[in-house]
């Protein structure tokens, strides 16, 4: 399979047109999942508030897209069509959104997961609730296993807001499966990059791309010797697709990314001499980037095993053709 091609379906064989619900679809992931669902000739309808989100990421007019500008909870009411498939990505995301508004945080991921499983509740309808690997918190458990504990720490530490409240969506996805049979697919997402992802919300790469673009400092928090394994966003959408294609995937848990760790200290190394900078890289403290007491996990890696056993090992995209990427997608202004 391509990146181009569409992907397959055992629900859908014949490929008929289906009108797909992606919640969250202005945003960085969703966008491009708008863009290959209406590639392959979906009918698709989108949600977001537009709070990360950007209407620039999607089409301007496009015959088989209708946008809706609201919340979940605010927008599901105006839905006056039969939906065969939702993928349900909107959430408060972002470490510096989290860490300043762990209220918007806390409310918006759990209140707005809890409307679109009681919709998809209504006709059985399939839903894929995209989770993230904050889930595991400081899990020292490496790789880390769908089926492993997950460690928060205090409830005092805001830091730990976004983590639990997505693990909290979990339970009750799988609340609904359990108990009414609705067919949830659950991929926690281990940092997916790309173009359209947006810098000022605590994303590093993109940070580090804009900085060593203008010849800026690249500034590493902390020591740097953080590894973290990242995943094209041209990657990652095809194996959501693939996820809510094959059945043997309701009702599971499934890591979505690459288990190809990296420093923080390597990446930024790595982006100054793809982009050919001159930027320095300089360091500072945890605390003095998002406040007193803040921690940090020192190794975030995912065991893949039950995503290839289900649909094959789809990591492709090199990190530094991403770096690139991201860096023709600011230098034409698609980027903010």
């Amino acid at each position: 399979m391509t990146l181009d091609q569409p992907y397959s379906d055992e629900s859908n064989p014949d490929k008929q047109q289906r009108s797909v619900l992606v919640t969250g679809g202005a945003g960085f992931i969703g966008s491009h999942l708008v863009d290959r669902l209406l590639a392959q000739g979906d009918s698709v309808t989108v949600i977001d508030d537009m709070s990360t989100g950007l209407r620039t990421n999607l089409p301007q007019e496009h015959k088989l897209l209708n946008v809706i500008t609201g919340t979940v909870s605010e927008s599901l009411g105006s839905i006056d069509i039969d939906v065969d498939v939702i993928f349900h990505l909107a959430a408060a995301v972002g470490v510096k959104l989290v860490v300043d508004e762990p209220i918007r945080t806390i409310e918006t991921n759990v209140f707005e997961t809890s409307e679109i499983l009681r919709f998809a509740s209504l006709h059985n309808t399939p839903i894929l609730l995209a989770s993230t690997s904050e889930v595991y918190g400081k899990s020292t458990a490496i790789p880390m296993q769908e089926e492993g504990d997950l460690v928060f720490g205090a409830t005092t530490k805001s830091r730990w807001s976004y983590g639990c409240s997505k693990a909290l969506d979990e339970h009750l996805a799988m609340a609904w499966f359990d108990r009414e049979g609705v067919p949830v697919r659950i991929p926690r997402l281990f940092n997916t990059i790309g173009p359209r992802q947006r810098g000022g919300l605590g994303m590093v790469v993109p940070r580090f791309v804009k900085a060593a673009m203008n010849n800026q400092p690249l500034v590493v928090y902390g020591d740097g010797q953080q590894t973290r394994c990242f995943c094209d966003v041209r990657d990652t959408v095809p194996m959501l697709l693939d996820l809510m294609g094959t059945n043997k995937s309701i009702g599971l848990v499934v890591n979505v990314g690459s288990n190809e760790p990296i420093t923080i200290m390597e990446l930024a190394k790595l982006v100054r001499s793809t982009l050919k900078s001159k930027s320095t890289i300089e360091c500072i403290s945890m605390d003095d980037a998002y406040g007193e007491g803040f921690e940090d996990l020192q190794v975030r890696q995912p065991d893949l095993e039950r995503i290839v056993s289900l649909i094959g090992n789809r990591t492709r995209i090199p990190l530094q053709d991403t770096i690139l990427s991201i860096a023709e997608s600011r230098s034409i202004g698609i980027d903010n």
